[in-house]
C-alpha cells in the first residue's frame, strides 16, 4: 500500500518512466486514472453511447500497456486524449465498414434504383479523395497517407520520414486543409 501512495506523489512523467522501465502495472494505473474521465469524456462525445464510451475506456488502457512501452510521450494528458479520440474514430470507422457490409449484402436483395445512386455517390466521392490526394505535393501526400491510412502517430512520421516533427503537423495541416479545398472544387 505504501508503494501505490508513493506512485500518487509522482509526475505523469516520472510514473510513465517507472511504468517504461519496470512494467509495473501500479504505475500505469496511478496515472490513467488521473485522467479516466477525460478518456471517458472523450469516448462518450465521439461514440455517443456510453456503454461503447465504457468498453472504449477499458481497452484504450489495456493498448496503453503495449503503446507506452513503443512511445515516449512529452505530455501523458495531450497524448493520452489523441491516442482515445483516435480510438473512437478508428472504432467508428469499423462500425460505419460492418454498416456498409451489411447494407451491400442487404442490397442485392432490393429492387430500388436510390440505392444504387446513393452507393455510387459514396465511390465517386471516394474516388475524388484519392483524385486530391493525389494533387498534393509528395511530402504532404506521404504524411497525410502516414497519418490518415496507416494510423502512424506525428513521431512515427518522423522516424519514417526523416522530416522534422513541426514539418510533419504542418505538412499534415496543411495536406487536411489543400484536400478541403479539393474536394470542394470537386462537389461544385
Amino acid at each position: 500500500m505504501a508503494k501505490r501512495e508513493h506512485f500518487t506523489t509522482l509526475t505523469d512523467e516520472q510514473l510513465v518512466l517507472h511504468y517504461q522501465q519496470h512494467h509495473e502495472q501500479k504505475a500505469l494505473a496511478v496515472v490513467y486514472l488521473r485522467y479516466y474521465e477525460l478518456v471517458y469524456g472523450v469516448c462518450v462525445k465521439y461514440l455517443k453511447d456510453q456503454d461503447l464510451a465504457k468498453d472504449a475506456v477499458m481497452t484504450i488502457y489495456e493498448e496503453l500497456t503495449t503503446k507506452l512501452l513503443k512511445h515516449d510521450p512529452e505530455n501523458f494528458k495531450a497524448w493520452l486524449y489523441i491516442l482515445s479520440k483516435h480510438h473512437c474514430l478508428m472504432q467508428l470507422r469499423r462500425q460505419k465498414g460492418n454498416y456498409f457490409e451489411e447494407i451491400s449484402n442487404s442490397f442485392m436483395q432490393l429492387e430500388d434504383n436510390w440505392h444504387l445512386e446513393d452507393i455510387l455517390t459514396k465511390e465517386q466521392h471516394l474516388s475524388g479523395l484519392e483524385h486530391c490526394i493525389e494533387q498534393l505535393n509528395t511530402e504532404q501526400q506521404q504524411t497525410i497517407k502516414l497519418f490518415y491510412l496507416e494510423e502512424k502517430c506525428y513521431n512515427d512520421i518522423t522516424e519514417i520520414t526523416g522530416l522534422e516533427w513541426n514539418k510533419v503537423r504542418s505538412l499534415i495541416q496543411n495536406g487536411k486543409r489543400n484536400l478541403k479545398i479539393c474536394m470542394d472544387k470537386n462537389e461544385q
